[in-house]
This record gives structure tokens, C-alpha cells and sequence, in this order.
């Protein structure tokens, strides 16, 4: 007996379910037990799953057994959101083994969820439900198109307001990703409530790039907001190779097989792909292991070898000349089953609400050897490999059944069993390593304990696909523009899709040949919205096709276009406001639309009514190009009404609301009239400036000052904001809220009081623009020129930059002022400046969101600019010596002087009395850059000599001047040594001629 033990202990090693879970059908509010038995040595240890993710027993739902190998899940109290698949897995030192079963809780029947009702001291009376046929949902706040990277966290929120907002009527929110509902996983978190929406991508994988869409579903309709969100590749393992594939899927799960496929990842930048590495692991371990010794070519893969009753996750790995990329998501975890086993399970009621799930075959009593299986046909042909299926034979026998595939090569053999060692259960099976375009024929065996079945007929002639190539590239490709950051690309299918997978599209500068990626998934459809692009950047896209064998030659580049929004019709204008009135007419302002369009809005076309007719009328035939216009022919003590429309390069927009009536009768009173056209520059996080359009009306005197009046977005309320009037029309006003909106009107002043109010000014933020820069002041350090230099972190295609002094716009350019643009840099540069350029400049930059900035030049420091630009304007070369002399042999002159510095290409001229020399045999010039000595050697120093001599020098635009004054005793004593000199050269010479002729 001992040694019977350890002959046993030694077999079982490996986790082994005995008694594997059963399904079970309840009714909610049900108690449910799910139970196994495993055998192994050592003893395993079982964990529980539901739906692939560890239970969580410490929440006191679930309760737990183990004991002696068996193991029991316990559930006291079932609710509808316990429906899963539940997985316990086995594991010890030498494997894994898992066992699944599905629990479906079924809500109970009306009449069981009734309770009695319970009289209470204080009783309520019981309300009709309240029905509503519509809930109107309006989106405040939604996500736009987002750039992630593989390994990043993106979160998509919509908020929203709901009328009426009933607790019991809340919408539901469902999420899209590429029209696919997406459920709670790993990769993506959803919440909804108190009017919010938010998705959450935990994990970012090109897996997740796609168009998501929120639908909030309420009974009356529901609402829509879409946008795309694009992943691009993270950093590879090895530089430059592929990135990760992605969409893996699970197809034909067997006993002891799976069929995986996938989508290849682009390539723009890296090198082709050779082939694809499969991984698997089983579920509860973290160990990978590679499926395949050498890379499949073809985005298909069956994988052997599996162990019944076990779950695996898979995954992909690209592979280049460069080395293997960054593995694709994992799988959702499969279980090596028997794909027909839920097919042969039964259902017995044991009374209650309780479902026990057993097998048909485990209640029939014993029988004989079983017939032979029917209708067996090909439900996949591959390159290599057939799916096969059949009907199984009526089987009435306890004792186990089992199949054997025999296939036939036609005109090549006989038949051959395929499954000699390894026998199959299940009505489906899949033959592997066929040839590739040939033809086969398959039959199949049943059996069992008591014998083997005759044949089934043999199926018809079944053909193994041949390997085609990728497809052919696809057609013209033609962009169009969308917005100012994105274009519509548009291109015909290949005329060879080859079993066509998606499509990839790339983007490029005009002229450069950096081609980026422009979606990291392959994309379905023959029209892809590019996001991203920078406005007013010309670019060129072309298109690949992908299927399973790889990426198509790129189509032919699309005709360059310039990145910018397409035109529309402009919106309306609004807040018509009445100026002036004489008493036949009336001075009319408008605020311009709010969308011009895309396109610059330069005609007004305005319609009046009065009021008594009810008849609308054209006041302008040619168009307006202000948005300040006089209407005549009006009659006195009549009311009119007004209405405006825009019109630019598109067409004529919508109309505006009409005006407030307006009763034509003559201005008299003595206060100015109202200002208008409230504009606000550089807007910053506690203060802004507001400029303003003196009154048309002015009263019974001149006007003296304006002061200005501020409220809270929302508010009733008004205060000043300047105690004492300004005599100009702007100000910058203070100590403002950061983040709060205002509203701001002007009212104008003269001798007999202050006037009506301005229109109020549309709300504005009070918050810094990110990015936002200041005006910079400096003198060039090359031209000496005095500049204010501004760089705009926005720019549109039809931006400017205006430039104003004292909040004026500057159009006198003759004082030596001069603005050079380019890209989003501007600079205004001052020639000749003086006092008149001190004071406040500003600069804003049109079609942003209020760009702008401004800069006050003082006294002091226009003073400093000056000295500074004088001596960038004049350079001083510095001297280590004054222009000096030396008196060489023969008598003569050597004059020079030594620089700081000089450059190769220096120059210089010598004067005598101011008269320039010529560097000739008689005067010879020269200078040594190294050293910096300029020097003039003059050959005949007489009596003429006598006088200045002078030396100028240019380096660049450094200059430098030095003289030398020989005159009286100074040149006598000079011209003395040089005719000494010259003599004793004389005689020497001499001298040493005689010698040699004696």
C-alpha cells in the first residue's frame, strides 16, 4: 500500500478537474452555489473569477469553500449584474487548469416582486406616474479631437444640461467607438450622472484610436456628439522597428486549438514587415509563451497545443530587419472548450427557481457503438489549413464518443487519417499544415468504447486558398478643406482589394519628404478626416490599402492644399443700436457677425419696417461696407424697426433679429449721445483695456470725458470704474476677477452732464490667452534701429498685425516708422526716433481670440536707446597705438599704427597735408590682421613731406582715424635722421664697391 501511494502521488501533478463547474439558471434575490472538485500534487489552490476579473471576497457577497479538493463559490443573494461567466482556476508548481460556467439571473415576475403594502401613522397618498414624451438634452461642454500615445491615459467628458432633470428618468449614456458599443473593461471606465458623461482609456493602444460617439438615449430621442481620437506609436523596443499590430480576435476556440488574426500595424517610417510572432499565456500566470519558431506571413495563425479546460490570453509581435516591435493588446481570455458543449447540456427544474445544468449524454442509459456522423462540410478554408464541421450521429450511449478526420488529396493518394493520436470530441475540427491551392476531400469516424461507425460521405471537393498578394494602391486621392486644423481625404478603392482590410493615409509639407502617419488603425471607409494639420500649411496626403499580406504601393499624392476652414455663409449681425435721430433720419450701428465664415465679411444689407405697416423694405441697394450707416426718408412720429444682414465671398447670411422700435422724432437733449463699438484688448488675468467710438450725438457742447461702467456677467448691478472722466477713448481697467465675466458700457460727458449709455459690450473672460507674450523693446544690434517686437501665439491664414499709437491705428509711415511681418512675429521699427515717439503702443492681431499687447516707451529709457544706437550706428575701432613713425635704412619712412582687432578684409587709406596716397613702390602699403599693424612705407622723405599725416580705417562698419603732425623742430629732426640715414647707405654701398674692385 505504501508504495501504491507513492506511485500515485508521483502521476498527479498537475491541476486536473474531477468535477468541472455546471451552468445555472436563477431568479434574482437567489441563493446559488457553483461548485468543482481538482485533484494534483501538490494540492492546488483555486482562485475565482467572474468575467475574466478576480472576485473581490472580502465584499461579503461572495463566500468561499475549500476543503479535501473541493472548492464551492457561493453566492447568498443574486442580482441581475451577477450574469457572467465565472472561471475557477486551479494552479500549483507544475500548471494551470481552469473550468468555466455561466450564471443567467433572470429578474422575477411582477406578481413575486409585489410587497404588501404597510399602513404608516402618517400616510401619503400614492401619485400617478408623471409621464413625458421628450427630455431635452443640451451638450455645455463636450470633448474634441484627441492626440495620445501608446501607454498614455485619455478621458473623454461631455457635460450637459437635462430638462426636466427627474431622478427616475435620468438618460442613458452609451458609448461608440467606430459605431461598437463599448462596455466596462480594463482598457475603459465609464461613468454618467449629475449631468456628466466621462470615458476613461486607462491604457492607451492603437486598439483604442477611432471615432467615439456618446449617445444620451432618453425616451423622446436622444443626443449625439462625436470627435476622433488618434494614438500614435510609442517609443519601439528597437529603433525603427514596426509598431504594435492591433484588433486581435479569437476565432474557431477548440479543445486543443484557436485560430488567432489581426490587423498589421502601419509602416511609414519603419522598414516592411517580414512576418508576426503569436504569444499565448495562461490566464493566472504571467509567463509568455512564443507559439511560432519563424514569423507567420500572413495575419492569421492557428495555434496547437492547448490543454483542454485551460484559459490563455494572446498576443502579437511585429518583426522587421530591424528586430521585433512592441507587442499588440492582449486577447480577451478563451478557454480551450468544447465549442458544442453548451449545445448538449439539459436543463432539469428541481422545483423553486433553481436550474440544474447536466449533459444529455450523462442521462442516457448505456448503448452501442455509434453510427456514422453526417453533413460534414468546410465552414473556413485557409492557405493551410480547413475548419472542418459535421452533424453528429442520434448517440444514446453513456460511454464516451469520440472522431477521427481522414482527408484525401485528389489524384494524389489514398486516404489518410488525420487525428491518429489525439481524438476529438466536438463536431468541429480544424486540419492544418494542407497545401496551398490544392484540392482535398474530408470524411470522418465516429467512436466510441464498443467500436468504430462507418464513414461519412465525403465532402465535396474543398479548394485551400492560394496566396494572392497584398492589394493593388488605391485610386486618385482628392482633399478637401474642413476646418482650420483638419481636411477631408477622399480616394477610389484599389481596383484589387485581395480580401481588403482598411486603408492607411499619409500626411506631408509640400516639399518636404518627412511623411507622417495620419491614423495608427486601419481605417474601413474610402473618405478620413485628417485632424492636427497647422493652419496655412500647404500639405500633399496619399493612401495605402492593407489586408492580411501587408500594405499596398501608395496611391498617387493628392493636389498640395492649404490647410484652412471652408467657407460658409457668415451668422447674423446683431444688437442694432440707435446713434442718432434728426427727425427724417436715423444713425444705425450693429455689432458684425459672430462667424464671418471663414472668409472676411464686407457687405451690409440693411431692411426697415414701420411698425404701423408691417412691411419690410430694402433701405440699401449697393452694399455697406461700415457698420455705421444713416437711413433717410424716414416720416416724424413714426416707429420703425430694423434688421441687418453680412454677406462675404460665399453669399448673403441670415438676417439679424429685429431691432428694438425706434421712434423717429429729433434728438434735443443736451448730453451726448451714446458711444458704440466696444471692443477689449489685451486681456489678462485682473485687467483688460476697453477702446470705444466717440458718440455721432454730441449735445449742446463739445465733449470732455468719458466714464465707464462694469457688471458681473448675469448682474443688474452697474458701477464706475473710473471716478474721474478720461479725455481719450480707451482704458485700462483693474483689479478685475480672474476668470469672471464682465460686462462694460461708456457713457460720454460734456458741459451740460453726462449721456445715455453705450449698447453693453459682449461678456468677456477675464483670463490670459495661454501663451500669451508681451511687447519686447531693444535697440538691433546690427542696424542700430530702436524696435518693439511682438511674437502672437495665435495665427490665422488671414491674421494681421495692427499696430496703434495711443490706441490710434498707425497709417503715417513718412516719420521713418517701418512694421516688417513674418510668419507670427511682427516688428515696428523706429529710424529716426525723437520725443514724439514716446508714449503707448499697441499691437492686436485680427481672427484671434483677442491677441494683443502694449508697451509705454518713457523718457529715460528713449534716451537710453538712443546713446546705445549711436554707437551700434557708429563703431569705434580701438587702437593699442596711435598713428607713429620709425625711419628705416636708406632713409626711409615707416609710419603705423596697431588696432585692438581687424579682419582679413579691413580697410584703410593714408593722407598727407589731405591729400590721399597711392600705395604704390614710392608709398607701400600693408597691414597683418594677426597682429593688427597697418603700416605705410615711405620711400622719399623730403622737405615736401612736411606736414599731417592721416590714416583712416574701416573694419565692417567699425571704423577708426589717427594722425601724426610733423611740422617745426618735430619734422627738421626727422628729416635730419632720414637724410643721415640715406647718406650712410650711400657710403656704405660705395665703400663696398671699391673694396671689390681692388
Amino acid at each position: 500500500m505504501p508504495e501504491k501511494y507513492i506511485r500515485e502521488e508521483s502521476m498527479i501533478r498537475g491541476p486536473k478537474f474531477v468535477v468541472r463547474l455546471r451552468s445555472h439558471t436563477v431568479f434574482e434575490n437567489s441563493a446559488i452555489k457553483l461548485f468543482c472538485s481538482v485533484e494534483g500534487y501538490p494540492t492546488p489552490h483555486v482562485k475565482w473569477f467572474k468575467d475574466d476579473v478576480i472576485l473581490d471576497i472580502s465584499s461579503g457577497k461572495y463566500f468561499v469553500e475549500s476543503s479535501a479538493g473541493f472548492h464551492a463559490l457561493t453566492i447568498l443573494k443574486c442580482a441581475t449584474d451577477d450574469t457572467a461567466m465565472y472561471t475557477a482556476v486551479a494552479s500549483n508548481l507544475h500548471g494551470q487548469a481552469s473550468s468555466q460556467a455561466s450564471i443567467i439571473v433572470k429578474r422575477a415576475k411582477e406578481e413575486e416582486k409585489f410587497t404588501p403594502y404597510t399602513w404608516m401613522p402618517y400616510q401619503f397618498a400614492i401619485l400617478p406616474e408623471i409621464k413625458y414624451t421628450k427630455i431635452n438634452i443640451t451638450f455645455t461642454e463636450t470633448f474634441d479631437v484627441t492626440f495620445g500615445k501608446e501607454g498614455d491615459k485619455a478621458t473623454l467628458t461631455c457635460k450637459m444640461t437635462i430638462n426636466p432633470n427627474l431622478a427616475n428618468l435620468q438618460p442613458e449614456a452609451l458609448w461608440y467607438r467606430d459605431e461598437h458599443l463599448l462596455k466596462e473593461s480594463k482598457w475603459v471606465k465609464m461613468e454618467s450622472g449629475e449631468g456628466v458623461a466621462k470615458l476613461s482609456l486607462t491604457q492607451l493602444a492603437k486598439d483604442d484610436e477611432g471615432l467615439y460617439t456618446l449617445r444620451m438615449v432618453t425616451k423622446g430621442g436622444d443626443a449625439v456628439h462625436r470627435a476622433y481620437v488618434y494614438v500614435d506609436d510609442g517609443p519601439p523596443p528597437v529603433p525603427q522597428a514596426p509598431g504594435a499590430p492591433m484588433d486581435i480576435k479569437i476565432h474557431d476556440a477548440n479543445r486543443d486549438y484557436v485560430i488567432v488574426s489581426w490587423k498589421p500595424p502601419n509602416t511609414t517610417t519603419e522598414g516592411p514587415i517580414i512576418g508576426y510572432f503569436v504569444d499565448r499565456c495562461e490566464v493566472g500566470t504571467e509567463n509568455w509563451v512564443q507559439c511560432n519558431d519563424s514569423p507567420a506571413k500572413i495575419c492569421k495563425y492557428p495555434v496547437q497545443g492547448l490543454f483542454e479546460g485551460h484559459s490563455y490570453y494572446f498576443r502579437v509581435r511585429a518583426v522587421n530587419s530591424r528586430g521585433i516591435g512592441k507587442p499588440s493588446r492582449m486577447s480577451e481570455p478563451i478557454a480551450a472548450l468544447d465549442p458544442t458543449e453548451f449545445e448538449r447540456l439539459h436543463a432539469t427544474k428541481l422545483g423553486g427557481r433553481l436550474d440544474v445544468v447536466t449533459y444529455y449524454d450523462d442521462l442516457e442509459a448505456e448503448g452501442k457503438a455509434p453510427g456514422p456522423p453526417s453533413k460534414v462540410c468546410a465552414s473556413e478554408t485557409d492557405r493551410t489549413y480547413v475548419v472542418l464541421s459535421w452533424v453528429p450521429p442520434v448517440y444514446h450511449s453513456k460511454a464516451p464518443m469520440w472522431y477521427y478526420i481522414e482527408k484525401l488529396q485528389v489524384g494524389a493518394g489514398s486516404w489518410q487519417r488525420v487525428n491518429t493520436k489525439v481524438p476529438i470530441r466536438s463536431p468541429r475540427y480544424a486540419v492544418f499544415d494542407l497545401l496551398e491551392g490544392k484540392d482535398y476531400l474530408f470524411r470522418v469516424v465516429s467512436a466510441n468504447m464498443y467500436g468504430i461507425s462507418d464513414p461519412s460521405e465525403p465532402t465535396n471537393t474543398i479548394t485551400t486558398l492560394q496566396l494572392k498578394g497584398v492589394p493593388s494602391a488605391p485610386g486618385q486621392v482628392v482633399a478637401t478643406r474642413e476646418t482650420d486644423t483638419s481636411v477631408l481625404i477622399q480616394w477610389a478603392p484599389p481596383k484589387d482589394p485581395n480580401n481588403l482590410i482598411g486603408y492607411y493615409i499619409d500626411s506631408c509639407v509640400k516639399g518636404s519628404k518627412d511623411w507622417t502617419s495620419a491614423n495608427h488603425k486601419p481605417h474601413k471607409q474610402t473618405r478620413f478626416v485628417v485632424h492636427g494639420l497647422t493652419t496655412g500649411e500647404t500639405y500633399v496626403f496619399r493612401v495605402q490599402a492593407i489586408n492580411e499580406l501587408g500594405l499596398s504601393e501608395e496611391s498617387q499624392e493628392s493636389a498640395p492644399l492649404s490647410v484652412r476652414a471652408a467657407l460658409k455663409l457668415p451668422s447674423s449681425p446683431y444688437d442694432i443700436s440707435l446713434l442718432y435721430c434728426d427727425g427724417e433720419s436715423m444713425v444705425l450701428n450693429w455689432k458684425q457677425p459672430i462667424h464671418s465664415g471663414g472668409a472676411e465679411v464686407t457687405d451690409y444689407y440693411i431692411d426697415k419696417c414701420n411698425v404701423a405697416k408691417k412691411t419690410w423694405k430694402e433701405v440699401n441697394i449697393p452694399p455697406i461696407k461700415e457698420r455705421l450707416h444713416k437711413v433717410g426718408g424716414l416720416t416724424a412720429g413714426s416707429v420703425y424697426q430694423f434688421r441687418v444682414c453680412g454677406a462675404n465671398l460665399v453669399g448673403l447670411g441670415d438676417a439679424s433679429t429685429p431691432s428694438s422700435p425706434f421712434k423717429c422724432e429729433a434728438w434735443t437733449m443736451p448730453e451726448p449721445g451714446p458711444a458704440y463699438d466696444l471692443t477689449f484688448t489685451e486681456v489678462r488675468d485682473d485687467s483688460l483695456v476697453v477702446e470705444w467710438k466717440a458718440p455721432v450725438y454730441n449735445g449742446a457742447g463739445a465733449i470732455t470725458g468719458y466714464f465707464i461702467e462694469k457688471s458681473k456677467k448675469g448682474s443688474d448691478t452697474w458701477s464706475k470704474v473710473n471716478e474721474s472722466s478720461v479725455n481719450h477713448c480707451y482704458l485700462k481697467v483693474k483689479g478685475l476677477e480672474t476668470g469672471a465675466s464682465y460686462v462694460f458700457r461708456v457713457r460720454a460727458e460734456n458741459a451740460k452732464g453726462i449721456g445715455m449709455a453705450s449698447t453693453p459690450s459682449d461678456p468677456v473672460c477675464v483670463k490670459v490667452l495661454p501663451g500669451t507674450q508681451e511687447i519686447k523693446c531693444g535697440v538691433n544690434e546690427e542696424s542700430g534701429d530702436i524696435y518693439l517686437s511682438f511674437e502672437s501665439c495665435q495665427m490665422m491664414e488671414r491674421s494681421q498685425f495692427v499696430w496703434k499709437k495711443s490706441y490710434q491705428e498707425i497709417t503715417d509711415f513718412s516719420k521713418g516708422i517701418v512694421v516688417k511681418t513674418s510668419g507670427s512675429h511682427s516688428t515696428l521699427l523706429f529710424k529716426n526716433p525723437d520725443k514724439e515717439d514716446l508714449g503707448t503702443f499697441s499691437v492686436s492681431v485680427t481672427h484671434t481670440d483677442g491677441v494683443s499687447a502694449s508697451y509705454n516707451i518713457s523718457a529715460g529709457e528713449l534716451e537710453k536707446m538712443l546713446a546705445l544706437s549711436y554707437d551700434i550706428r557708429n563703431p569705434i575701432i580701438p587702437l593699442k597705438t596711435e598713428l607713429g613713425y620709425k625711419i628705416l635704412e636708406r632713409g626711409r619712412m615707416r609710419f603705423w599704427l596697431q588696432a585692438e582687432g581687424i579682419s582679413s578684409s579691413v580697410t584703410y587709406k593714408f593722407f598727407a597735408n589731405n591729400k590721399e596716397l597711392v600705395n604704390c613702390e614710392q608709398t607701400k602699403m600693408s597691414h597683418d590682421a594677426a597682429t593688427g599693424i597697418i603700416e605705410m612705407v615711405m620711400d622719399h622723405f623730403t622737405e615736401d613731406s612736411e606736414g599731417t599725416f592721416t590714416v583712416q580705417i574701416q573694419d565692417g562698419r567699425a571704423k577708426a582715424q589717427s594722425s601724426l603732425v610733423l611740422i617745426g623742430d618735430a619734422f627738421k629732426a626727422a628729416l635730419a635722421e632720414a637724410d643721415y640715414q640715406r647718406r650712410e647707405y650711400i657710403r656704405v654701398k660705395e665703400g663696398t664697391a671699391l673694396i671689390m674692385l681692388m
